[in-house]
């Protein structure tokens, strides 16, 4: 690990302290990347055989800044928020679900459970003030600084020593609403390019969360800075996420992030500063179709493609298999002379 960890830091108060981080980050380790890369020419098979695996394995060895990288204290965080927007119609669900899901996560009985069980990861939640949604972004900014700013630095409390890979998520009705308005604000097009089915709206529903996003558009719209477009539409959650995202770059911590408004909260970070999420895998490609777009604006290849769009960290979680299979392959293969068998011809 780096010597400089989260923990050592004062909790940001505002976006000018956010900026002030920014500046102070840590880039990859290239001496253990260098230490890497050499062996995998030694391995058993030919070269570039095993494709993203091995681009993974040293991609970890870079940014834990150790070779041989190690997948020993996986954590999975879901961040989980509200948002007022919900009265707009835009959901499936009501906005109590958050609450109970959250419930559900505590009990065990959730989808990202089973998946970090399986991977022996350790599960945190963290609720975002439930009972104080944001603001409606159709009528008002989401957040205010300090709120904003708040979140943020709650979001970096997810980081703590010794975890040696991070998988981001989350769960707040009304969030994929909030995530197109982020992703349309940041990267324009139309409203309905971001916009999806979320959790199964019906068509109706669908019409008034893309006109949700219109208007925040026009409202909000004016000024293109990441972090007062993060405030003004976007959820604690989501701020919460893009802290958790800056808290690992600091402490040398390779993330996992999951599907669509997981990925929107970590692109104000891109927006800031196109190299801040190269610590940053994106575990799949949900079927929220502004995903897919929103990958190749950041320039993103999520490492699945399973149809899934349940959120709460369930996408990164399940990618968190291909990076242990990446690391066995890296760290326990034999090479051609231990092996006995002959390399490639000269």
């Amino acid at each position: 690990m780096s010597d400089t960890h989260p923990g050592t830091h004062k909790a940001p108060a505002n976006f000018d302290e956010i900026r002030a981080l920014l500046r102070a980050l840590p880039g990859p380790d290239q001496v253990a990347g260098t230490a890497a890369l050499a062996p995998q020419a030694q391995l058993t098979k030919p070269a570039g055989a095993l494709g993203r695996l091995e681009e993974l394995a040293v991609w970890l060895a870079t940014w834990q800044g150790r070779q041989p990288p190690r997948l020993d204290r996986p954590r999975a965080a879901v961040f989980a928020g509200n948002h007022g927007v919900t009265r707009q119609g835009v959901s499936a669900y009501p906005a109590e679900v958050t609450k109970q899901m959250v419930a559900n996560f505590i009990a065990g009985g959730a989808a990202v459970n089973q998946l970090c069980e399986l991977a022996d990861a350790d599960l945190r939640v963290y609720e975002m003030a439930l009972d104080e949604p944001t603001h409606d972004f159709t009528l008002a900014a989401a957040m205010s600084e300090v709120d904003c700013a708040r979140a943020l630095a709650y979001g970096m409390m997810a980081v703590e020593e010794g975890v040696d890979i991070l998988a981001l998520g989350e769960m707040g009705i009304g969030n994929t609403t909030s995530a197109a308005a982020l992703c349309h604000l940041l990267f324009g097009g139309e409203a309905a390019d971001w916009v999806g089915r979320g959790t199964g709206i019906d068509d109706a529903a669908l019409a008034r969360k893309t006109e949700a996003v219109k208007k925040a558009a026009a409202l909000h719209g004016a000024d293109g800075d990441p972090l007062q477009i993060l405030m003004r539409v976007g959820g604690g959650e989501l701020a919460a996420i893009a802290g958790a995202v800056l808290a690992a770059r600091m402490a040398r911590v390779p993330v996992l992030l999951d599907g669509y408004a997981c990925t929107a909260a970590a692109a104000v970070l891109h927006c800031l500063d196109s190299s801040l999420l190269d610590h940053c895998q994106v575990g799949h490609i949900s079927v929220e179709p502004g995903h897919a777009r929103l990958l190749d604006k950041i320039g993103k290849h999520g490492l699945m493609d399973m149809g899934m769009r349940l959120g709460e960290a369930s996408g990164a979680m399940l990618s968190f298999f291909v990076l242990k299979a990446a690391l066995a392959c890296h760290n326990g293969m034999a090479t051609f002379d231990q092996a006995g068998v002959s390399g490639p011809a000269d």
